[in-house]
């Protein structure tokens, strides 16, 4: 939400990328590119760490479907298309658009200020892709009066596919909708 808040290796490369010449020359950005520039930003862990860590535990079942839960996250991605990628770049890390309420898409005007909605915010402590610094900001940017905000301490892909998402975030989630239906 607020790219010039956000504090990862990611945000720092998207700040500094000539996306118009990336875009240009590769078009739609493929999974694996994407799996590669993200892999190389801890390269021990996503390479020899994780599959010591998946021989050591392969007894444990909780442990190799958690593994494989992300592992399949992982590599279920479909390509990003090129002018999406080269606006999110743009108007999110480069000129900071979306919390100024200066973003357009599709030619129409994307004010938070006007978002009254029930706004759930989830934020993840160890998000090496997303700090908090950048994604908190929404909360405070936004007139709704329903507002909640709940930290986790887990990792970007965590947030979504791992067991302690499975008992704890995604049921909270969905608690949080259905007190809201």
């Amino acid at each position: 939400i607020d790219g010039w808040k956000d504090t990862t290796v990611v945000s720092n490369m998207a700040k500094h990328i000539n996306v118009d010449e990336l875009v240009n020359t590769i078009g739609n950005m493929p999974p694996e590119f994407m799996y590669y520039c993200f892999s190389i930003l801890k390269p021990f862990e996503q390479g020899l760490e994780k599959y010591y860590k998946f021989f050591k535990n392969i007894h444990d079942k909780e442990f190799v479907d958690n593994f494989l839960r992300v592992e399949k996250w992982l590599s279920d991605t479909p390509p990003i298309p090129g002018e999406l990628f080269r606006q999110w770049i743009r108007d999110i890390y480069q000129e900071n658009l979306l919390i100024q309420n200066k973003m357009y898409v599709d030619g129409k005007h994307i004010d938070l200020k006007k978002i009254t909605m029930p706004l759930f915010v989830q934020v993840a402590v160890g998000d090496h892709l997303v700090s908090p610094e950048c994604s908190m900001p929404i909360y405070y940017a936004v007139s709704s009066e329903d507002k909640t905000m709940r930290v986790y301490p887990i990792g970007h892909v965590g947030m979504i596919a791992s067991t302690f998402s499975q008992k704890q975030i995604l049921p909270e989630l969905c608690q949080w909708i259905k007190e809201r239906s």
